[in-house]
């Protein structure tokens, strides 16, 4: 898919599959966000970055295992990226919106 910045598709995401509204920017989400650390942080938690200067400018959602999906910006394709590299040198933290996550259902009830 194309057409998201990175805040966008959190937004978007969060709306149609959570049902929860989220602010517009990255650095809104952040401060809104349930701070957790890497250990506790798990699939549909957001992983928030600092790309230019010195506040939040980029989130994405985490996956999981160092994975998380993001747009790395509008017009370009959504992607998976690992938390190496330049991503682990920008990386701010984790946030966990209330109300979002939803615990996983047995795959036999699937």
């Amino acid at each position: 898919m194309k057409g998201f910045d990175c805040s966008g598709l959190t937004q978007y995401s969060f709306g149609q599959g959570a049902s929860v509204e989220i602010p517009r920017t990255a650095a809104a989400q952040y401060k809104v966000a349930e701070k957790v650390s890497k250990k506790e942080a798990g699939r549909g938690d957001l992983v928030f970055f600092k790309t230019r200067g010195s506040r939040v400018s980029h989130v994405g959602i985490y996956l999981g295992a160092d994975k998380f999906v993001h747009a790395p910006r509008t017009g370009k394709p959504i992607m998976v990226s690992k938390l190496s590299g330049y991503w682990q040198h920008r990386l701010v933290g984790f946030g966990r919106i209330p109300g979002a996550r939803q615990p996983l259902l047995p795959r036999s009830v699937v």
